[in-house]
């Protein structure tokens, strides 16, 4: 036994060369690793030196995707692709419950289900003890994920059966909405199924998977239902040669079909979420360029159009200033004068005369020197000019200036 131990490469591979897909016994793994035959790891395995979760490996034990290996104390990791997605329809009868765990122990839909090597099986959504109908299974976490998550919408087909008939006011108000302790909830489709007697049959589409959601939004409108059946999930469909209690496993073409439907894809057996498409690439040519004639493209220069300006100057009509924006306030709307610059205010509610009174006044003050004349307005007194006038014992006599110079 030691001179195998010496025969041991000194550098442990860190994975298995092969991939597998199902549990496998730990003396063939090992052997795949290259450390010698199948005989040589069993001796190891008897010798304690291979662990399995920390624990002493024995004789013929199998490990799986979850399994922890160490060879004298290093980890091995072993390879196991994702197992092929599988998928259960099963016709559940009243009286079961949907649990692995009952403190009642009351019978349970696991129990019918046939064994699975090295996964479990994931019930899709839940059914009521007394609710009977289609109930999926899967070995899948993301598609279970997918089909049961709120934000995905996935519908849900049921027949109801009630004590009495629902009124057009009921009918059209779980159309839009019923507000129950837990939120608002509303049927995307409702139809009739006639039925005799007190009882009426109904069947309601929704997209949730709340507890109890059908009987409490029926309860909610003051009717009682006595008999609930779940006839379809998503694009699965009770078959009718399924009797209550039947078990039957949908072919990998269906499978398929119900992966794609959700938005997921099949890669290498593993079940992964679909790629997003991705957008359109802007063709546009960016600003400032222009294409040439070898698909390249070139700087060029905005063009500016005629008679546009960048600055606002005195006697510019910015653009967004129309004509018409005058007209409204009965200004003239010359469009020399505008470039001018000698549009006045325009009088407003008609008050002509005061607006002419003003006018004039402002005109009177313009001839006069006033204390702008002192501030160096061509034709009138700069400061050196009144002080030479006050020398002269001249300062504050009245000067006339020309009309022409009052506006610069």
């Amino acid at each position: 036994m030691q001179g195998f131990a010496e025969t041991l490469p000194t550098k442990i591979k860190k994975t298995t060369d092969e991939v597998f897909s199902e549990p496998q016994r730990l003396h063939k793994v090992l052997a795949s690793c290259g450390f010698g035959s199948r005989r040589a790891m069993e001796e190891l395995i008897v010798a304690g030196r291979i662990t399995v979760n920390r624990m002493p490996a024995e004789i013929g034990q199998k490990v799986g995707p979850g399994d922890e290996v160490r060879i004298n104390g290093e980890p091995v990791k072993i390879r196991f692709t994702e197992p092929q997605p599988r998928v259960l329809l099963y016709h559940k009868p009243a009286g079961e419950i949907v649990s692995r765990d009952d403190p009642e122990e009351r019978a349970s839909v696991f129990d019918r289900l046939p064994p699975i090597q090295g996964a479990k099986w994931i019930s899709i959504g839940r059914l009521d003890f007394n609710t009977e109908g289609l109930l999926l299974f899967t070995n899948s976490g993301e598609l279970a994920n997918r089909l049961m998550h709120p934000r995905y919408e996935v519908e849900r087909e049921y027949a109801v059966r009630v004590m009495g008939e629902l009124s057009e006011d009921q009918v059209q108000e779980l159309k839009i909405g019923v507000e129950l302790e837990d939120g608002p909830v509303r049927c995307e489709k409702l139809v009739d199924g006639g039925g005799e007697g007190a009882n009426h049959w109904y069947h309601v589409v929704i997209k949730e998977g709340r507890n109890r959601e059908v009987r409490r939004l029926f309860e909610a409108l003051g009717l009682m239902v006595s008999r609930l059946i779940r006839t379809r999930y998503g694009v699965i469909s009770m078959p009718s040669v399924a009797k209550r209690g039947d078990v039957l496993e949908l072919e990998q073409a269906e499978v398929a079909t119900l992966i794609k439907s959700v938005g997921l894809k099949m890669a290498g057996g593993a079940v992964s979420a679909a790629a997003k498409p991705s957008p359109e690439k802007n063709t546009r040519t960016p600003f400032g360029k222009k294409k040439a004639g070898n698909g390249a493209t070139q700087t060029e220069m905005p063009k500016q159009k005629k008679g546009a300006r960048f600055k606002v100057e005195r006697g510019h009509v910015p653009r967004f200033l129309k004509p018409g924006f005058f007209q409204a306030f009965n200004a003239p709307t010359d469009e020399a004068a505008m470039l001018d610059g000698e549009i006045n205010d325009a009088p407003v509610n008609g008050a002509a005369s005061d607006q002419a009174a003003d006018n004039e006044g402002r005109q009177q003050r313009q001839r006069s020197p006033g204390r702008r004349g002192l501030f160096g307005r061509k034709g009138q007194r700069t400061p050196k000019q009144a002080k030479e006038n006050s020398d002269n014992g001249t300062f504050g006599a009245e000067q006339e200036t020309p009309d022409s110079a009052s506006e610069v």
